[in-house]
């Protein structure tokens, strides 16, 4: 509801901005009309919409820690506090209280369609009142003053205003706002929506009278000795609804159809920028070329394993000294990053023969390794940069093996409390650097799968112990890092 609040609350906002600073003081009204009623409709349903930009997580050092679910049985759901609670009683008696006022408006309309003599005009229902009263119009009915009529004191341009309001339905407007004002009586965002959604009804329907009569002067004055008079009902419209001075400049403006196509353009971006911040969320998901599951890295590594089983590997130091020898199993990260291509020399790409006939071959008797050698070394990047592991030399670990990793994320992650229906799984998506001095930092959720999954994630990552930085060619740098967790609930 909080999100459904703010996200609707900035959409109102800023399209009501919008409308005041580009659409109010210009002379197209039935598309303004129309702009305010979609601006509504439209806060309401971008809440509700969710656009997922996708960002593949690959060519980062990545690993994935399974986080088991643990027994809810006995966990109590979490008291609604007695806060919560008063506000939702006193949201329901004010929304009940204005309820009825709003019917008993409607009510009185009506019984006063009743109770006065009733003659068909045009497209409209007259209603003659004994009561002196300016006239105003509800749905398809006008209400005026019985003498005046009969004695034809009655202007034809306060006809003609009238029959706009009937003809163009102005009330279902109002109507519509007084209901969503009902509901959202906290929100005072609403009362400059139907001000002006009245006033652009006035608008348009003193643009109908100076062009039926053509006579601006004349209905100018009409307006501002009718001045005097009160509105009785706020879901009527009114002849002399808000004779303001905007009404009376607005009758005498034109608007230019170029500056009227330019001010409409600027909505497109304006709305597309409110769509994209409202409405779009990054998810990850796993590049599936350049990334390997588990079960494929497992494969690659026994085959190599297999492969280079008779091979010993001789490691040169920075002079090029050969200072010890090694099976591959034994080899660093860093050494085992420059081991030659085991499918040097083969045409690619390789058929599945070919592939086969290498590997039972097996590799060679002895390999020299040298980290140090200028074709090994890597590229170093102006200060400050962040690396990816393409880049390294020698990747970011945890100390005393990823083993250890998993042990902690395990020991610290706090299953989220959840609704007895629900069985969490799924996978929460994190990015983060580590550091020069092996610290964690710039935590960001991809995607998550509710229920607080990804804040926690977060929490337990920030408990973390300092990593082994990355390294480029023996110097420490800033690596990003990605962290797959497996959340797997038990049933």
């Amino acid at each position: 509801m909080t999100d459904f609040l703010i996200k609707s609350t900035i959409a109102l906002c800023v399209l009501l901005g919008a409308y005041y600073l580009l659409l109010e003081k210009e002379k197209f009204h039935q598309f303004n009309r129309f702009f305010l009623l979609g601006s509504l409709v439209i806060s309401f349903v971008l809440p509700f919409v969710t656009i997922e930009i996708i960002k593949e997580v690959a060519d980062v050092a990545n690993t994935n820690v399974v986080v088991p679910g643990k027994i809810t049985a006995n966990i109590v759901a979490e008291k609604t506090s007695i806060y919560v609670i008063l506000g939702w009683f006193l949201y329901g008696i004010v929304t009940t209280v204005l309820f009825f006022r709003f019917v008993n408006n409607l009510y009185k309309l009506i019984k006063k369609t009743k109770s006065g003599v009733v003659i068909k005009h045009q497209k409209a229902t007259l209603v003659l009142l004994k009561e002196q009263t300016l006239p105003y119009t509800f749905l398809n009915t006008i209400f005026i003053n019985e003498e005046e009529f009969q004695n034809n004191k009655i202007e034809t341009e306060l006809f003609t205003h009238e029959l706009i309001h009937v003809n163009q339905k102005h009330s279902l407007d109002v109507l519509l706002i007084e209901i969503i004002k009902t509901v959202f009586w906290f929100h005072p965002i609403f009362i400059f929506y139907k001000k002006a959604i009245q006033l652009n009804h006035e608008f348009l329907a003193d643009e109908k009278v100076v062009k039926s009569h053509n006579n601006v002067s004349f209905y100018q004055n009409l307006l501002l000795e009718k001045a005097n008079h009160n509105p009785i009902y706020y879901l009527a419209s009114n002849l002399n609804y808000s004779v303001t001075k905007k009404r009376l400049i607005m009758m005498t403006t034109t608007t230019s159809a170029s500056r009227g196509f330019f001010k409409k353009t600027i909505l497109l971006p304006l709305l597309t920028g409110l769509v994209y911040f409202l409405c779009t969320k990054t998810v990850a998901q796993e590049a599936k070329i350049k990334s390997t599951s588990n079960k494929e890295t497992d494969k690659k590594a026994s085959a190599l394993d297999a492969y280079y089983d008779k091979t010993t590997f001789k490691i040169k130091d920075d002079k090029g000294i050969v200072v010890a020898e090694k099976k591959y199993k034994d080899l660093s990260p860093t050494e085992k990053k420059v081991v030659p291509n085991l499918f040097e020399g083969v045409k690619f790409p390789a058929t599945k023969e070919e592939i086969d006939s290498k590997l039972e071959k097996g590799g060679p008797e002895s390999v020299e390794i040298d980290v140090y050698d200028p074709k090994n070394q890597k590229v170093k990047k102006e200060e400050g940069a962040i690396y990816k592991t393409s880049d390294l030399t020698e990747n970011p670990s945890y100390p005393g093996g990823i083993e250890l990793f998993y042990k902690f994320i395990g020991q610290n992650y706090k299953m989220p409390v959840t609704p007895a229906d629900v069985k969490l799984k799924g996978r929460v998506y994190i990015t983060f650097i580590v550091e020069k001095d092996g610290a964690l930092s710039d935590f960001k959720l991809l995607r998550d799968i509710g229920y607080g999954t990804g804040d926690e994630a977060i929490r337990v990552l920030k408990l973390c112990p300092n990593w082994l930085p990355g390294k480029v060619n023996g110097e420490p740098v800033a690596t990003m890092y990605s962290l797959p967790i497996t959340i797997q609930a038990h049933e």
